[in-house]
């Protein structure tokens, strides 16, 4: 089984794309990851503005969790297409994606990742940090990095 990380981003439709012509194996997992509330604000400025009671956190939880159930479920349309016999899985965010995406492969069995890229380069993907470039250096099994279409 290949593990197939999709946000909806170009990038990560033509990283679909790309598997279906590399991987014989077609079997696929496609997982969006999801980050709670609680942990966006904890990253933003902006959350020390909120005071308790003036947002509905399990509703902006839930909101984001549906949306990341949409867009796993578009993307293993994607695979489909793509010859994959997919299904479509997501993961709410503990630490950062990067681990969400790994602790997936390792609990499905993935014998690979495939993750694309942002086309960030540059001074740009070192302030950033890159999502593919912490899975490409923390996994413990091939991962397949597809570049941006713009690159």
């Amino acid at each position: 089984m290949i593990l197939i990380c999709y946000d909806g981003s170009v990038d990560a439709q033509a990283a679909i794309e790309r598997a279906g012509v590399l991987f014989t194996e077609k079997s696929a997992t496609v997982l969006t990851v999801w980050e709670p509330f609680a942990e966006v604000m904890a990253h933003s400025a902006t959350g020390l503005v909120f005071s308790p009671g003036m947002v509905d956190i399990g509703a902006v939880d839930a909101a984001s969790e549906t949306g990341a159930r949409e867009r796993a479920e578009e993307g293993a349309t994607r695979a489909r297409s793509a010859g994959f016999d997919a299904q479509a899985r997501t993961r709410e965010q503990e630490t950062s994606v990067a681990e969400a995406i790994i602790a997936e492969a390792t609990e499905a069995g993935a014998s690979a990742i495939v993750v694309g890229t942002r086309g960030l380069r540059g001074l740009k993907s070192v302030l950033l940090g890159s999502v593919s470039h912490a899975v490409l250096h923390h996994a413990d099994r091939p991962v397949l990095v597809v570049p941006s279409a713009d690159q």
